[in-house]
């Protein structure tokens, strides 16, 4: 029984080896503008991706490329003996989820007033190799 597990933990190790991810907690953008930003992105080529996010006039689009550039670094991290040029990193997803809202209230007409929310947003990046895929 013990030397299964090993070898499935071992299994699940190696695979994970091939994919780094980073996240971007609360930050002040609404989900649905980053979202706009996160779509050009999914699944080219972290080169691509790159060049694509620093040419875009959207404010979302600086914090992405800075997140993209994080993630490429832990996959980095994780496999020194390999260089990025040969693995082809890809974007193999990338998510943005809702976080917390701030709710703020702007006068209204006739004594009443209007809740103003502020959203934010979490977004998550994995890379990969992109020889690993098709193997």
């Amino acid at each position: 029984m013990g030397s299964r597990k090993k070898q499935m933990a071992d299994a699940i190790k190696e695979e994970r080896k091939h994919v780094a991810f980073a996240k971007l907690n609360n930050c002040p953008t609404s989900p649905r503008k980053m979202r706009l930003v996160a779509d050009l992105v999914r699944g080219q080529k972290a080169e691509t991706a790159l060049n694509i996010l620093k040419f875009s006039p959207k404010e979302a689009s600086r914090r992405l490329e800075k997140l993209l550039l994080s993630a490429i670094s832990n996959w980095q991290a994780k496999n020194e003996d390999a260089s990025i040029e040969d693995a082809e990193l890809v974007v193999k997803e990338i998510r943005v989820d809702g976080g917390a809202m701030l709710k703020r209230l702007r006068p209204a007409p006739q004594g009443r007033a209007h809740r103003i929310r502020k959203r934010s947003n979490h977004v998550t990046i994995v890379v990969g190799a992109n020889n690993n895929t098709q193997a």
